[in-house]
């Protein structure tokens, strides 16, 4: 595929207001004499990439994907930055090993330490897997119903079909509740396993008309297609969204540099509540109520740099439909994770500072 055509498959979210957020991270450690790296962990179509790279000339982007086809589209894109991109096929849970691997190379091939600046998460599906109809994310193409964002063949994750062929009524009831939020999820959930009992359902357009038949005609007046909640709730357990996402907002806090940046966009309530609450875990005092003294290892290790979810403006939400559901929460690491449950800073070759 071409250059122009993978970087026309995605609109970068927010894209400014990404970039405004990261630069303070990567100015503080250009200060301190160290190689600014962001972290790009949903590298996509590399778009809020090649906006960090080509706004700072000094600064060094990991990109992490699970998707090996975006892996190597984004390459294509940002070749003219070789030496200062560095793509990664990793599940950004992997964040802390992924940087304990780059951040010495990093380091010896600039010749001085490499800290992290910044890490950067786009959540949700990319344009990529909704728009390549063989993928299976979306209910607008007849396609197998795959639904992984790794498909290739190391991938660890079953399919979509495969999910909704060995689970039982009740598992397939409560991901399509609580990853859908869908009130019909029995119904769909029993359609679902009366169907499978006759022929296996392995495309979208089987499921597609079995979630249609199984929603009330009074609730399909409003809202958009009724298996849009369902696609979501699948997509989610294929790839262990949320488990995935709980664990890599804290790691991510944990592998940042004292005034390096967490930048979030979720597109759902489900993305945006562990994001939310990871940051008010770091941004708040850990000391017990009544303690008449707060010390130290009980203060606050990172500060909001957003006034709770920022959100794109009309003009950007009628430009680009994926935006309008978009939240932005940001936040800087003041001091060290110790005694605060984080992991001591690694020996990365990167220079020790106090808070």
């Amino acid at each position: 595929m071409a250059e122009g055509t993978a970087a026309a498959k995605h609109v970068p979210v927010m894209l400014r207001r990404c970039v405004e957020l990261l630069t303070p991270g990567i100015a503080a450690l250009r200060e301190q004499g160290q190689i600014p790296v962001i972290v790009d962990a949903t590298l996509g179509m590399g778009g809020h990439t090649e906006a960090i790279l080509a706004a700072d000339s000094d600064v060094v982007v990991i990109g992490l994907d699970r998707d090996p086809q975006a892996l190597e589209l984004a390459s294509e894109r940002l070749a003219v930055y070789t030496g200062r991109f560095r793509p990664v096929h990793a599940v950004f849970d992997h964040i802390g090993e992924v940087l304990d691997q780059q951040l010495p190379q990093i380091a010896a091939s600039h010749g001085r330490a490499a800290g992290t600046a910044g890490i950067l998460f786009d959540l949700g599906v990319s344009s990529l897997q909704l728009d390549e109809a063989e993928r299976g994310f979306a209910y607008s193409y007849d396609a197998p119903l795959d639904m992984r964002m790794n498909s290739s063949a190391d991938s660890e994750e079953i399919t979509a079909a495969e999910l909704l062929a060995t689970a039982e009524e009740s598992e397939l009831r409560r991901i399509i509740s609580d990853y859908g939020e869908e009130r019909f999820a029995g119904r769909i959930a029993a359609g679902v396993v009366a169907a499978r009992a006759k022929a296996p359902v392995t495309t979208t357009a089987q499921l597609a008309a079995l979630v249609d038949a199984a929603v009330p005609a009074a609730a399909k007046r409003t809202g958009g297609h009724p298996a849009k909640r369902t696609f979501q709730a699948l997509r989610i357990a294929v790839n262990r969204e949320l488990e995935v996402l709980s664990a890599a907002i804290p790691a991510a806090m944990d592998a940042l540099d004292v005034a390096g940046r967490l930048v979030v966009l979720s597109y759902h309530s489900l993305e945006d509540r562990p994001v939310k609450r990871a940051i008010a875990a770091r941004t708040s005092s850990s000391a017990p109520v009544g303690l008449p003294v707060e010390l130290e290892e009980h203060r606050p290790t990172f500060r909001a740099v957003t006034r709770g979810a920022e959100t794109p403006d009309s003009q950007e939400s009628d430009n680009n439909p994926r935006a309008s559901s978009a939240k932005l929460r940001a936040a800087e690491k003041i001091r060290d994770d110790r005694g605060r449950g984080g992991v001591p800073q690694r020996a990365t070759g990167r220079r020790k500072r106090s808070a």
